[in-house]
């Protein structure tokens, strides 16, 4: 049987074990991608990825934070710019499957060939935000963030894991402002005081980027003990 990943997290079973075999596959995925050119070739860069990833979370968040325009947007032009690997473009827990076999990811409507780092930080966001969710389960999650991310950058092999972890880095506290204040806000984040620790978070790090995804986490750690 399989188990929806959001239904699971919802529920406070942060399973830390999953989170690295997710980190694994997804890693192989982008990894064999990249050495298989006719894979490449199946998946051009496409305006969509733009239209429902980049300008509803980056661009429109700047709206909300015009002090934060210029970050933001260099963020957007810097992902798509990026061309290393066909990514899946959606990889959340509401679109993977947790079975006997590992992790399977599910919906990949707007996979093309563009920056690995936006799927390993979009994914890795939502164990950020579930720490508002279900807060008894803070410190699972967050095990689960460094599981995945470790896993994930050990499978890095079309360029130095260093470089893509700054990318990944920097780019997740725009796509965390966003799960509050761009067009596609999580739902269950509907205190107002939840929001404003997320918006504290991110905009301190989206003004002094972040190299390592360690950072990030760690940065939350602190606001939520705060």
């Amino acid at each position: 049987t399989h188990k929806l990943w959001k239904a699971e997290l919802r529920d406070g079973r942060a399973d830390v074990q999953q989170a690295a075999l997710a980190g694994l596959r997804l890693g192989r995925i982008h990894a064999r991608a990249a050495q298989d050119r006719t894979i490449n070739a199946r998946f051009p860069r496409a305006d969509i990825f733009h239209a429902i990833r980049l300008e509803p979370y980056l661009e429109a968040t700047a709206a909300k934070h015009p002090d934060l325009h210029a970050q933001l947007f260099a963020l957007s032009r810097r992902t798509a710019a990026t061309t290393r690997t066909m990514i899946h473009g959606d990889v959340s827990p509401k679109n993977i499957l947790l079975g006997p076999d590992g992790p399977v990811f599910l919906d990949a409507e707007c996979a093309c060939i563009g920056d690995p780092a936006f799927d390993l930080a979009f994914c890795l966001n939502h164990f950020l935000l579930k720490c508002l969710w279900t807060p008894a389960v803070i410190d699972g999650f967050l095990a689960s963030f460094r599981a995945m991310a470790a896993n994930y950058l050990q499978e890095v092999d079309w360029e130095t894991s260093a470089a893509l972890e700054e990318r990944a880095a920097s780019l997740l506290p725009g796509l965390f402002l966003a799960r509050v204040d761009g067009k596609s806000p999580v739902e269950y984040i509907t205190q107002e005081q939840d929001k404003d620790k997320v918006r504290r978070c991110a905009r301190a790090l989206l003004f002094h980027p972040p190299t390592r995804l360690g950072d990030v986490v760690d940065a939350w750690q602190a606001e939520l003990s705060g």
